[in-house]
């Protein structure tokens, strides 16, 4: 069933991430978090945020917390941005309450430093099969593997590993 809303998923997601975001870092550290979001993400990002003067282009990947994904397709594009960086958003959800809640994985670098390289990790493949039978590499791709992301402990940790912030 999810393959079908998936769009509606990712979306509702990416919504409840902003939230708390600006939730924690207005509560939290008394701070503001501006969000922009790209209309294509094509250049390898979904949104940027900036707060106190760092700004972060940020991939957004999600999966529901009990997936068995080992890795993300990640978009080398992002590589060029300053302060590039994927958060992994996973998601579990409480039907009887209604309600989805969030954990996170981080891969990056601190606040003001380029992303890690990932000229090492190998290429992703085309979903769909070339006219010979063969998938294809996507050359603009690589996948970052579960163990190259950080575990982040909640949404205080992750505004403390995108923007520095300390109480």
């Amino acid at each position: 069933m999810f393959y079908r809303n998936s769009a509606f998923y990712e979306k509702m997601t990416e919504q409840l991430f902003v939230a708390e975001i600006l939730q924690e870092a207005w509560l939290g550290f008394d701070r503001k978090v501006e969000v922009l979001r790209s209309e294509v993400d094509d250049s390898g990002y979904d949104i940027v945020l900036e707060c106190s003067g760092v700004l972060r282009h940020v991939q957004l990947k999600s999966s529901k917390a009990d997936a068995t994904a080992t890795y993300q397709t990640i978009n080398v594009a992002l590589s060029n941005k300053p302060s590039g960086c994927i958060v992994w958003i996973l998601r579990d959800e409480d039907r009887k309450k209604c309600r989805m809640s969030l954990a996170y994985r981080f891969f990056g670098s601190g606040p003001g430093k380029p992303l890690p390289s990932m000229e090492q990790n190998r290429r992703a493949k085309h979903t769909k099969v070339d006219s010979k039978g063969k998938k294809r590499e996507r050359t603009n791709t690589r996948i970052v593997n579960k163990g190259q992301f950080k575990n982040v402990r909640n949404s205080k940790h992750l505004l403390k590993l995108l923007f520095g912030l300390k109480q």
